[in-house]
């Protein structure tokens, strides 16, 4: 991977961390991930005018993609019900690195070198390593967490697909996100009945503003895909985890014991061999 990629990727990483963090902190969590993809959808909405309308072929990636993202939020909210950040989050971020490099190996044919596929191995071990053994997370927070990943790992081969069909990553995330952003408000009022926004409140704002870093998370993460490939580059995005922990420990009050240190050597030195 090109250094461009190996950036953005990173960035990406610190990003998602930081409002993964936000979400975690707050009280209605459901509440405050569907007032998250408000900020995205207005931002999004403008750039429908200005690019191109996607190939026929990438439709179907774009409306599947925002489908899943729906369901990934609603099973990361279950999750941190559950669990710490920096237990949930790790195992989330943990099941996404092999599950993307398979998938962009037997579906669009990703060739990965022997350094790659190291890194890898070492990201997904080191990020497992921080959410298991003594002081783990409950087994509901663990199940609806690797739920959560199973589902992103999905949505991020669909990606890596639906940018090359679309040919202009701009359109592809703009269109996704403001389907994301009209699907997410439906399964809060199938699952609440109601949904209730008060823009005066500080509690809207904060939450529109994580909604905005999220939304630069996915866009820098899907122009990624579209200069290298998936599995690397999903694997170099959860070194994101590393942030988690560091947020969760000074932020939240979560413990950082000497096994989640050397976790986090291990993805770090993982993160290297991507980088080779």
């Amino acid at each position: 991977m090109s250094a461009v990629v190996i950036g953005l990727a990173l960035f990406a990483a610190i990003l998602h961390a930081a409002w993964n963090a936000f979400l975690r902190s707050g009280g209605d969590r459901l509440w405050t991930v569907t007032v998250m993809s408000f900020a995205s959808t207005v931002f999004a909405l403008p750039f429908l005018f200005f690019y191109p309308l996607p190939a026929s072929g990438a439709w179907l990636y774009i409306l599947l993609s925002a489908v899943l993202q729906v369901g990934y939020s609603v099973f990361l909210v279950a999750a941190y019900r559950y669990g710490e950040l920096g237990q949930a989050y790790p195992i989330v971020r943990g099941t996404v690195p092999l599950l993307v490099t398979l998938g962009g190996f037997v579906i669009t044919g990703d060739k990965l070198t022997s350094y790659q596929i190291a890194g890898v191995v070492l990201v997904a071990v080191g990020i497992m390593s921080l959410a298991l053994g003594k002081g783990r997370a409950s087994a509901s927070s663990i199940l609806f967490a690797l739920a959560t990943g199973a589902i992103i790992a999905a949505y991020a081969t669909v990606d890596s697909i639906g940018v090359r069909q679309t040919g202009q990553s701009g359109a592809y995330m703009a269109w996704v996100l403001v389907l994301y952003g009209a699907f997410l408000p439906a399964a809060f009022l199938v699952i609440r009945r109601r949904l209730i926004v008060d823009f005066r409140a500080p509690e809207t704002w904060k939450a529109l503003g994580g909604g905005l870093v999220a939304m630069i998370a996915y866009g820098v993460v899907v122009a990624a895909f579209a200069l290298g490939p998936a599995g690397p580059i999903t694997a170099l995005r959860e070194t994101s985890v590393v942030f988690a922990v560091l947020i969760g420990w000074m932020f939240l009050g979560e413990t950082l014991t000497a096994r989640r240190i050397l976790a986090c050597i291990i993805v770090a030195a993982g993160a290297i061999l991507l980088g080779h």
